[in-house]
């Protein structure tokens, strides 16, 4: 852990996330063993390139399966969680707009599941579009989302003060894969 200045403390660094990531992937590929058409959904910001590290690491447990890759552009809050509108935003792209989700089991991946707004929208969306199943998987679960969801695969979850926010650090959007825990 390493601490910089009194506002902004690192948790995990990019070897131990990395890890966590391998664990998550393992745990994922057992839900899905047999499974033969996945899509994988990124939410967008970091949840796109996290479903993307997924992506590489499922390869490696489920040689055989065809697995689609796509985003979802999804806003309520901004990084520093001001509020940026009264609803939860989805912005539906022209290339989604006739996708059929029929029998297959849909991924939808985000960095931190906090209040559970991003990953409740983007759930009715997805199954909107057919999903016969729908898996959550976040890198963060701050246990204490207002809805009802959860995450199937949580890779680390994380109990801290309601003001404090934790930042999830992915590239390309940062230079370093770290969780970072804010004190405002």
């Amino acid at each position: 852990m390493a601490i910089h200045g009194d506002q902004h403390t690192t948790l995990y660094g990019t070897a131990e996330l990395e890890r966590v990531l391998d664990a998550m992937a393992a745990t994922l590929s057992g839900k899905l063993h047999g499974v033969e058409r996945i899509t994988l959904v990124g939410v967008l910001r970091r949840g796109a390139p996290l479903a993307d590290r997924l992506l590489k690491r499922l390869y490696e447990h489920l040689p055989v399966a065809t697995i689609e890759r796509l985003d979802l552009s999804i806003k309520r809050y901004a990084d520093d969680l001001t509020l940026l509108h009264p609803q939860t935003q989805l912005t539906e792209q022209a290339e989604h707009a006739s996708i059929d989700l029929t029998n297959q089991v849909v991924v939808l991946v985000d960095d931190v599941l906090y209040f559970g707004f991003s990953l409740f929208k983007a759930s009715q969306y997805l199954i909107g579009k057919g999903a016969s199943k729908l898996l959550t998987v976040v890198l963060v679960d701050r246990a204490c989302a207002s809805l009802p969801i959860h995450a199937d695969v949580c890779g680390l979850t994380l109990q801290v003060a309601a003001g404090q926010i934790v930042e999830c650090h992915v590239p390309p959007y940062e230079p370093m894969f770290q969780i970072v825990l804010v004190r405002p």
